[in-house]
């Protein structure tokens, strides 16, 4: 194992009323030692009353900002369709100044269709969603190089997907933690095509960190031995319910090595 196991947390803004459910969540979150506290980036519930309450992505996270000390933040993810990139890169900017360099730039291409047909976006197609995510990649590295003041450290790149044509390209190009949703025989092969599109573009495909949702502790041993070290346990509104959190942070803290205090 290359990398200490990580454990996230996604508080999904969804069926909270009030907001101070959500930010107690962040607390016992933080308090119960996960590494990253992500959220999401849809406009309605994807699960439940679909009418349920719901809160926006990017607002939320710089609330966690403020509210937290020592956990990265991010959107898990945001809709690549969802704002002009230049813009985009300027909120990240800002919230990494907020939080002094904590948060993680999560993106993806987008899939929900209602997001887009309730706010006036455009839904296209998955490949004109993707072909906008590439054209956004390249226009929100540009814009950051040009902020002034500049974000406090490269700020890391989350992309979520895995076609094997586009969007692992653009990982190998710009990611330096990649999410997929597969299990483990499907993300072995898709390790193999991830690794060709490194070599293509000239990056060190072992710096790219892979991270899946929590599978359970059974199964999640076998994925950190196909080099996955990012686990992140989905959590919704109203309960907030940290226990699964609290058994994937115990199964981290028996899985990664015990650091040795003194040694450089």
């Amino acid at each position: 194992m290359s990398r200490a196991v990580r454990i996230g947390v996604q508080l999904q803004p969804q069926h909270a009323p009030k907001y101070g459910l959500i930010r107690d969540a962040v607390l016992r979150a933080e308090d119960a030692g996960v590494d990253i506290i992500f959220n999401w980036d849809h406009f309605y519930p994807l699960t439940g009353d679909p009418g349920g309450a719901h809160f926006e992505c990017w607002t939320m996270l710089a609330a966690f900002a403020e509210q937290t000390e020592r956990v990265e933040i991010g959107a898990l993810v945001t809709g690549g369709g969802y704002r002009n990139p230049d813009l985009l890169a300027d909120m990240a900017r800002t919230v990494d100044h907020i939080s002094d360099g904590r948060l993680i730039l999560g993106i993806g291409a987008g899939w929900f269709q209602r997001d887009y047909a309730e706010y006036g976006y455009e839904f296209g197609t998955p490949g004109t969603r993707l072909a906008l995510l590439k054209e956004n990649m390249e226009r929100l590295s540009a814009r950051m190089r040009k902020l002034n003041p500049q974000p406090t450290r490269d700020i890391p790149i989350l992309i979520g997907g895995g076609g094997e044509k586009k969007t692992l390209r653009l990982v190998a190009e710009y990611a330096d933690i990649w999410h997929t949703f597969a299990d483990l025989d499907v993300l072995a092969h898709k390790n193999k095509v991830l690794a060709e599109h490194c070599a293509a573009v000239g990056t060190d495909q072992a710096r790219i960190e892979r991270s899946v949702q929590w599978p359970g502790a059974e199964q999640a041993a076998a994925l950190v031995d196909a080099g996955v070290s990012l686990f992140t346990v989905g959590v919704s509104g109203p309960e907030y319910d940290l226990s699964e959190v609290e058994r994937a942070i115990r199964w981290r803290d028996e899985v990664n090595p015990e650091q040795v205090s003194g040694l450089a």
